[in-house]
């Protein structure tokens, strides 16, 4: 019973980690286009996502039942498989945060998830099907209809008020750049935080501590409070990537780029589909980019960027099954 406990407690404060990470990873994500176009200052952005970030990850939303429920049968879910794959998924951060890629915290941790659950119960009891049709497709067409949308869009916008763009008048849009990162950081949390939230609540399951997959009042504060602490945190490494080495960028084409993923993120999180605000938001700065011109995006950095999506899943599979095999080998 000791060692149970002792492993129950591992798996939160783990948790609690991975959603700081999840935080000072993701802060690129939130801030970056309005530090690029010079609407905000890093500290002021940063700042101002964090509490939106709370607001955000205060609220529930599908997200937390393709978790609980999509992955993994959570009736024969343990702790260590939980533990594992919070391990994995960390790992990945970390490393991804090293090299300055920004890669996607939520498919590590699906990632982790998978390979836990195939080291522990087996792959016949991978939910593939759940996982292709709420993660796998989802995760090749956002960033490719997060381009085209702001392709599109940006394109709209330069017939509309080309007059302004030559003479550089772009007040208004600096300040609607504002409300859409305001956006870009509410659907963060919303979407985002709810993946620990049910990490917390399978265990919680797991453990007998409570009988039904709701989630407790006390999860989602803490969640809420440590993604936004985690947020606060910064990130500067892939803020600098994100920002700067994608493509140029002004204020009406980060109003763009943020307001269309924003409003893809919410419509994913409505849906329960768990996806990669990192994706959303490098692909719509692509698309924003590439609207006046291809020469605009680095593609350097884009190949880069790209092979670190790619990899995620199954570099945090492997993290977490070796971890699994550890904690076994340890008699956990």
């Amino acid at each position: 019973m000791q060692q149970e406990t002792l492993l129950f407690i591992m798996t939160i404060i783990m948790s609690f980690i991975f959603e700081f990470t999840n935080g000072f990873h993701d802060a690129a994500n939130v801030v970056s286009t309005v530090i690029a176009t010079k609407v905000l200052r890093p500290l002021a952005a940063i700042i101002m996502a964090s509490c939106l970030n709370f607001l955000g990850a205060t609220q529930i939303s599908h997200v937390v039942t393709t978790l609980t429920q999509g992955v993994i049968p959570y009736q024969i879910t343990t702790q260590s498989i939980i533990m594992a794959a919070l391990f994995g998924a960390i790992v990945w951060n970390i490393l991804t945060w090293y090299l300055a890629l920004p890669s996607s915290s939520s498919y590590a941790l699906i990632g982790g998830l998978i390979g836990a659950g195939i080291e522990g119960l087996g792959i016949v009891f991978v939910l593939w099907e759940s996982i292709t049709k709420k993660v796998i497709i989802p995760m090749i067409f956002s960033p490719l209809i997060g381009f085209l949308l702001s392709f599109l869009i940006m394109k709209i916008f330069m017939g509309l008020i080309s007059k302004k763009i030559d003479s550089g008048s772009f007040h208004i849009f600096g300040k609607l750049q504002m409300l859409s990162a305001a956006f870009v950081a509410i659907s963060h949390g919303f979407n985002d935080a709810q993946k620990t939230m049910a990490i917390i609540t399978l265990a919680l399951f797991s453990k007998g501590s409570i009988t039904t997959l709701a989630v407790p009042l006390w999860v989602i504060v803490s969640c809420a409070l440590v993604m936004a602490l985690g947020t606060a945190s910064g990130g500067y490494r892939i803020i600098q990537t994100v920002a700067f080495k994608i493509s140029k960028l002004q204020p009406v084409q980060g109003f763009v780029a943020e307001s269309t993923s924003s409003c893809m993120i919410c419509l994913a999180a409505f849906l329960g589909f768990p996806l990669s605000t990192t994706q959303l938001i490098v692909g719509s700065i692509g698309g924003v980019g590439a609207s006046s011109s291809f020469k605009n995006i680095c593609f350097k950095t884009s190949k880069k960027i790209i092979y670190a999506w790619i990899i995620t899943i199954p570099g945090s599979m492997i993290m977490a099954v070796l971890f699994y095999k550890v904690l076994k080998w340890i008699s956990f």
